[in-house]
């Protein structure tokens, strides 16, 4: 059972990354993404997830340099974005984002989404990154199955995480499976969807037989299948209760209830058919 804020996955090379962090989508760089981290970290937090197109990678960097934490007991995960993908634009970008982040290295670096013509030599980049040690660990975003399989032809490196869409109306179970028996860590993003279905009858049900949140239901019921998780919040409150959720288990039957939600229902884009903005 995973029982802290602290506790950790270990990746394919060794890497121990907290099986829960803060996501920054959509949060403002300034003064909110400063405060949103550093209420995340003060509140146990050691996991922050940016991407280049935020545009909040500064403020984090910040944040992480007030929160007064020693570097290497956090894990900072950025991302490159379509426009910069190729060897050399990524390797470009990733010195860009290290640089806005003001910090040494990254902990994980990801390929934002699997731009068809590009994402190979963008995948050599990350490897010639990681064989230099400027990210502790590499992987990949959106991709689908068959992206992991064309990439993993040519590879010489495995993604150590996959970072999806993933939450109780799409659950990816082929994709979980596949990632899981080839050893990729699978993460969630938006793993609440947006709080779309908060009042489903199974999860009301469940959130008064366990005392909890939908949200910490749905977010109890991400660790226990095996998958990292990285809500996103601005408020304080909310930030500290999202973390509530390591003094009790779902059950085996409770699990499968919130499986049997799954409509393959997304509250993003699906990758392949994605408009790769460049």
């Amino acid at each position: 059972m995973i029982k802290s804020l602290h506790d950790t996955t270990t990746l394919h090379n060794g890497v121990k990354m907290p099986w829960f962090g803060l996501g920054v989508y959509k949060v403002e760089d300034g003064q909110e993404v400063i405060n949103s981290v550093k209420s995340a970290i003060k509140a146990g937090y050691r996991s922050i997830d940016t991407a280049a197109i935020y545009k909040n990678e500064e403020g984090v960097g910040q944040a992480v340099k007030e929160a007064g934490i020693p570097r290497e007991q956090l894990f900072i995960t950025s991302k490159v974005w379509n426009s910069d993908q190729g060897y050399e634009s990524t390797i470009a970008a990733f010195h860009e984002s290290l640089k806005k982040l003001d910090l040494d290295y990254l902990d994980l670096y990801l390929i934002h989404w699997p731009v068809k013509e590009t994402y190979k030599e963008t995948w050599k980049a990350m490897e010639t990154l990681y064989k230099e040690g400027k990210v502790k660990a590499i992987g990949v975003s959106n991709f689908h199955i068959h992206h992991l399989e064309d990439l993993m032809e040519e590879a010489e490196i495995i993604p150590m995480v996959n970072q999806v869409e993933y939450h109780p109306r799409l659950t990816q179970k082929e994709l979980l499976s596949f990632c899981q028996n080839n050893n990729i860590q699978l993460e969630a993003w938006s793993p609440l969807a947006r709080g779309r279905f908060f009042d489903d009858p199974i999860l009301v049900e469940l959130s008064r037989k366990y005392e909890k949140t939908a949200a910490q239901i749905i977010l109890r019921w991400d660790l226990q299948t095996g998958v990292v998780t990285i809500p996103k919040s601005v408020h304080e409150h909310r930030i500290i209760e999202n973390a509530n959720i390591f003094d009790f288990e779902l059950s085996n039957e409770d699990i499968a209830k919130i499986d049997s939600l799954n409509q393959n229902e997304r509250v993003g884009s699906d990758p392949d058919n994605f408009h790769f903005d460049f």
